[in-house]
């Protein structure tokens, strides 16, 4: 069994003047604090990242550098948006397979170095770039399309998303590590009047770009120390993948890669979806957020609009989503995203939420997307070791 004995977090925002090794220095010395630990008790490092939006090339070396953590081994992942998950997994990977026993797991990403525009043709191409990209798909451009198919067959509407919307920023005005911040002035009026992005996504259903960093450190169980007064246990991990043409795919109102990735999760830690009394999903975009729902298996395919309507995912519903402000009001380092979602449960797990502490929490979720759903990461974490191997 895993446990994580360590995290954290940097401010996310834009931060141009901060080089990109900078960013991982408070994240990492924070974790390794937060767990008894010292840079030489480290085995491996593990890094994800999204390098093309980086002016320095294999970050890993010079990150590592930095953090005084050389001539440790390094690995640098990338998956899209769902970089820091896998690092995550390739670390829980390295440490099952007796590789090493204890892994520093860094999740970071500079978006400010470009333009909105350079970011936008970047991701634009996170489909199928011979036979789609070609036609300008833009990455709001690919979740509209999810969008309107989930109006048109289950009577989604544009407010059911604002109402996603409203509720992360709600959330992230209380969180001292989001982008947003004391934002509190987002009504369900200011999101649906919100200059249009992709029909009928508009500004307010977009998460936003961000630069930031977040580090976990994992040990094997026997490693632990008593020093660790509260180890947060991985007790379910699922990952899989999908087509990167997503118009050859059989749905355009789910992702696939999700509803996989969490059947192996839910299986691996031997419960079900009632059983989460907490969830971080990824909310790119509202629809994201909203489909998430159901693939997860939070509620029935085409019920995701009564979730939102009924408050099921709020801090009082049934299960509490992205009780940080999710990517949509803390902001989207791509690479950072993966692990800033375990940093935020494990805070929850061992009731130090800086806001909206969830009562009794003991089991949550984290759900990674990268691209489209190409890649997708779920995790179960737990403050109770289960008695499963």
């Amino acid at each position: 069994m895993i446990g994580i004995v360590g995290v954290g977090h940097g401010k996310f925002g834009k931060m141009p003047e901060i080089p990109v090794q900078d960013l991982c220095i408070q994240p990492v010395l924070e974790a390794l604090d937060d767990a008894h630990l010292q840079l030489e008790d480290i085995d491996v490092v593990v890094i994800g990242t999204s390098p093309e939006y980086h002016v320095q090339r294999s970050i890993g070396g010079i990150v590592a550098e930095h953090l005084g953590l050389n001539p440790k081994p390094v690995f640098l992942t990338e998956a899209a948006c769902a970089s820091g998950s896998a690092a995550l997994y390739l670390a829980c990977s390295l440490l099952n397979s007796d590789i090493a026993e204890t892994a520093c797991v860094i999740g970071v990403q500079k978006m400010s170095e470009l333009s909105t525009a350079e970011i936008l043709g970047l991701m634009g191409r996170v489909g199928d770039v011979q036979w789609e990209s070609i036609f300008g798909t833009t990455f709001p451009g690919y979740y509209a399309l999810l969008a309107r198919r989930h109006f048109a067959e289950f009577g989604t509407t544009s407010e059911h998303l604002a109402m996603i919307s409203v509720k992360n920023h709600q959330y992230g005005a209380e969180n001292p590590k989001a982008l947003f911040k004391g934002k509190k002035d987002v009504t369900i009026e200011k999101v649906l009047s919100s200059k249009m992005v992709a029909n009928p996504l508009k500004v307010y259903d977009c998460c936003a770009n961000a630069d930031g960093a977040a580090a976990l450190i994992l040990q094997k169980e026997e490693k632990i120390s008593s020093d660790v007064e509260q180890p947060i246990w991985l007790i379910g991990m699922g990952m899989a993948s999908a087509p990167m043409s997503v118009l050859t795919r059989d749905s355009l109102t789910e992702i696939v890669s999700t509803r996989l990735a969490a059947r192996q999760a839910y299986e691996m830690a031997n419960i079900r979806p009632k059983d989460i009394d907490l969830a971080e999903v990824h909310d790119c975009f509202t629809i994201a957020e909203l489909i998430a729902y159901e693939d997860l298996g939070f509620c029935e395919k085409g019920k995701g609009k009564d979730f939102v309507e009924n408050e099921e995912n709020t801090y009082y519903g049934t299960i509490p989503v992205n009780l940080d402000g999710g990517l949509k009001a803390k902001g989207h380092p791509v690479g950072a995203t993966g692990i800033s979602m375990v940093y935020s449960v494990v805070k929850q797990l061992r009731g130090e939420a800086p806001a909206f502490q969830v009562q009794d929490c003991k089991m949550a979720l984290t759900h990674n997307i990268g691209g489209i759903g190409q890649y997708c990461y779920v995790n179960i974490l737990g403050n109770e070791r289960p008695s499963i191997k």
